[in-house]
């Protein structure tokens, strides 16, 4: 059985059970896996890091897969809610700013002030940053602080040196703490940037509590479509790795700013 068959006989069997059960209280059994045998389950685990083929002790998980799900939980909240060590920020050379939000409680209810400077940071910006730069590149902890962590060190330096090599300055890097990936917008605003840059950490799951993605925009202004946005996700260890993440960035960037484009716009 080959994969594409593999794939449409488990399609076929959770569909028939959810048919046969649709418009019933009833609960919905198990799909007749019966045909997998062990060779293609763990071939099948070696391409995710999803929870599969794990097994069960009557009814529940069994102690190890629970015992791992709640480490994965509590390592996916520390991501969140932990800060960045500084010294990570000291070896990058990354001074700090902050968005209008003042704590992570509001950081993760206020989406809306994590899009925007404070005032404090648009004068820390203005006084650091050198302007007109062609390409502003900056990191900041969205939704993951330990993606900071795990990936800027490797990431940022390749960047930086990689656009280098190919004659393209870069601004100033810096450190933007409670940020939002629109935060962007009013950075390439205030820097007047013509390409920015913002390595991100992003939203923890269970399986990745690390990962970081980099947002890419030529001419970012306020208000600027989503779709206008090229993105780099699912920078980790177990990912794309940082290193390569950065030098598949830096072709990405000089494609943008060749084409003046990003997002739908930019060829591929």
């Amino acid at each position: 059985m080959n994969k594409t068959e593999l794939i449409d006989r488990i399609t076929t069997e959770i569909l028939k059970i959810l048919a046969e059960r649709a418009g019933t209280e009833n609960h919905i059994q198990s799909p007749d896996m019966s045909f997998l045998d062990d060779d293609m389950v763990e071939q099948m685990k070696k391409k995710t890091s999803a929870r599969i083929g794990v097994g069960k002790a009557g009814p529940r998980l069994r102690t190890g897969t629970l015992l791992k799900l709640r480490a994965d939980h509590a390592s996916a909240k520390d991501a969140v809610l932990c800060s960045v060590d500084e010294h990570v920020l000291k070896e990058l050379g990354l001074f700090q700013v902050q968005s209008k939000c003042r704590t992570i409680e509001e950081h993760l209810t206020r989406p809306d002030l994590g899009r925007q400077l404070s005032e404090e940071a648009v004068q820390t910006l203005s006084d650091k940053c050198v302007k007109n730069p062609r390409v502003q590149i900056y990191v900041s902890d969205g939704l993951s602080n330990m993606a900071v962590e795990s990936n800027a060190g490797d990431l940022l330096p390749v960047m930086i040196e990689g656009l280098k090599d190919r004659g393209i300055e870069t601004g100033t890097p810096f450190f933007l703490k409670y940020g939002r990936v629109p935060t962007m917008d009013s950075i390439s605003e205030l820097l007047n940037a013509e390409l920015t840059c913002a390595l991100i950490g992003e939203r923890p799951g269970l399986a990745a509590a690390d990962s970081m993605s980099a947002y890419i925009t030529y001419k970012a202004r306020v208000g600027i479509p989503e779709s206008k946005r090229t993105v780099i996700s699912n920078i980790h260890e177990n990912g794309i790795q940082p290193v390569e993440a950065g030098a598949y960035a830096v072709d990405i960037i000089c494609q943008a700013l060749e084409e003046q484009a990003t997002g739908v716009d930019l060829r591929r």
